[in-house]
């Protein structure tokens, strides 16, 4: 593993194309085969997306505004860790939110 040192405020906003349309991300990390790890993740309001579950943990930790997820609202400041293959969402964002997101191993 190398050493990682950025701003994520200087980076482009990307489309985020496995989200629903809108929905736009910073990649911070990406593993040996490209796929991210770290992401700064921005909703736009009225964000919907429907429950899954991944095969590695999730973290979030909500930088700006918040989410709603299975009738929890995860306001500014909020962390979640996700469990490995643990069902989670439905997700709402009524005003948008920015969520940093990280996945890990088993």
């Amino acid at each position: 593993m190398q050493e990682v040192s950025l701003n994520y405020k200087e980076m482009p906003w990307e489309d985020a194309e496995t989200y629903p349309p809108g929905t736009k991300m910073k990649v911070l990390r990406r593993d040996e085969r490209g796929q991210p790890l770290t992401v700064v993740l921005k909703l736009q309001g009225r964000f919907e997306m429907g429950a899954h579950s991944h095969i590695g943990t999730e973290q979030h930790f909500v930088l700006e505004g918040e989410y709603e997820s299975e009738g929890r609202v995860y306001k500014t400041g909020s962390y979640r860790l996700i469990p490995v293959e643990t069902p989670h969402g439905p997700f709402t964002s009524k005003k948008g939110a920015v969520i940093l997101v990280l996945w890990g191993a088993k």
